[in-house]
């Protein structure tokens, strides 16, 4: 037997053990109880006196300690049912020469919600850092995640900040905002944050299905049901996407008779396939966008109020480019690198009057409108270099005289062209920029990185 003093006293181990996990246990290999921390006692309601010396089976619900001691195997990560609820678990044996002497038990949670939000922070630190991978191999074919949402104006972090708080858990949520804004990239995003990663996102067009086949799009059909129905019938969206989300986008052009049905299976939390004898139960987050306004046609009798409440738990409101211009030289820096790496071209130089341009343009489409004409720009520019001719005429011909700029925007556009100029001139050495310009080689990083003038 593996005696208390024979490698730690019970001090030094409450001193390693109390903070370092919910509850730790070690016994011999024979099963029996050679130290228990205090908290773990507290958790299964047991002093330390009643325990030591005691077979971990008589003192611990569905453990699996004696178990280790036989196998010799470590069970990392492993739900136990203990006091009402599943704990998560880790059981190491312990070897000395060889020999299995005993195996240490740890609760790093205890209970699943716990790991869920811990998993939750992880994710979150993960897409603070554009370390979140966007896998297309996924069910649902995830493409973006939050880092995809260029900019750090403060509407958009606000944005970015809300994802978060509203990824977990299944809470309905009505994303809304202009077309091209990037409203599926949030709803991707709250989907890879949330505990149903791993299942299924589908995205459903409202729009784009005609209305007599709506209702086979979204809830499937039986077999036999119609002339030319696919034998052994066909899957709704709603069912393949059952454990994970549906992205209802422009919810706010589903015709009405559908609006009833949707509301149906929101409340009910089941679908009716057509033909189906009984419904069917599933396990759906609701995600839904328009660049509609649902109040008027809620007012014009064109938009169910229920259903808008339904799925309105959330509202979370993405800004025109009108609204954040100050990402727009990020944007424009990051869709000539996207489209110069596709297209094979190096841009080596930027018209200063380009970014001035695109920033007082009033862009009716958004980013989806400005990736284009980046785009079409990167295609059209010559010897590297992009300049205002690349642009589209409608856009050189915009008077920006009726949107002045801040002295703000005019230092910035000012000092942004002297350091781009000064960096071209030494040929990118950042020190001798720094050197030139009279400034410290701490404000040039600093300058360089605002500006986004990386060679």
């Amino acid at each position: 037997m593996m005696g208390t003093g024979d490698i730690f006293n019970h001090k030094l181990l409450d001193i390693i053990f109390e903070s370092a996990s919910y509850g730790t246990v070690i016994v011999d290999n024979n099963g029996k109880i050679q130290y228990m921390s205090e908290n773990y006692c507290a958790f299964i309601n047991i002093t330390r006196e009643q325990v030591i010396g005691e077979y971990v089976v008589n003192v611990i619900e569905n453990t699996r300690m004696h178990l280790v001691v036989q196998t010799g195997k470590s069970e990392i990560g492993d739900l136990q049912f203990l006091k009402g609820n599943f704990v998560i678990a880790n059981r190491i044996p312990i070897f000395e020469q060889n020999r299995i002497i005993g195996a240490i038990g740890t609760i790093i949670f205890r209970d699943v919600n716990e790991w869920k939000k811990m998993n939750r922070h992880i994710q979150n630190r993960l897409a603070d850092k554009n370390l979140l991978t966007s896998n297309t191999e996924n069910k649902g074919n995830v493409q973006y995640a939050l880092h995809h949402l260029i900019g750090d104006s403060p509407k958009l972090v606000q944005v970015r900040e809300l994802v978060k708080k509203v990824a977990g858990g299944k809470i309905s949520v009505l994303i809304r905002g202009e077309s091209g804004t990037g409203k599926e990239i949030i709803a991707q995003s709250i989907h890879r944050l949330s505990e149903r990663s791993d299942q299924p996102f589908i995205k459903v067009n409202c729009a784009s299905i005609p209305e007599q086949l709506l209702e086979s799009e979204l809830f499937g059909y039986e077999e036999g049901t119609f002339t030319g129905a696919k034998k052994g019938g066909r899957k709704g969206k709603f069912q393949i996407a059952d454990g994970g989300t549906i992205f209802l986008d422009e919810i706010g052009d589903m015709p009405q008779q559908m609006q009833s049905k949707l509301l149906r299976v929101l409340q009910e939390q089941e679908i009716e396939p057509i033909g189906a004898s009984f419904p069917k139960k599933i396990d759906v987050r609701i995600i839904a966008a328009t660049n509609r306004p649902l109040e008027e046609l809620i007012k014009e009798g064109r938009f169910r109020e229920d259903l808008f409440y339904r799925i309105n738990a959330l509202q979370l409101f993405l800004p025109s480019l009108r609204e954040r211009r100050e990402d727009i030289p990020l944007l424009i820096d990051h869709f000539i690198e996207k489209y110069s790496s596709e297209v094979g071209k190096r841009m080596t130089m930027i018209e200063e009057d380009v970014y001035t341009i695109l920033r007082h343009y009033h862009w009716p489409g958004n980013i989806r409108e400005l990736e284009n004409v980046i785009e079409a720009c990167v295609y059209l520019a010559e010897n590297g270099h992009l300049t205002i001719n690349c642009l589209p005429d409608y856009i050189q011909s915009h008077e920006t005289s009726n949107q002045p700029k801040s002295l703000k925007e005019m230092m910035e556009d000012h000092e942004r062209t002297v350091i781009k100029k000064t960096l071209i001139k030494v040929n990118y050495d950042r020190e001798e920029a720094a050197k030139a310009l009279g400034i410290g080689n701490s404000t040039i990083y600093d300058k360089i990185k605002k500006y986004k003038l990386f060679h």
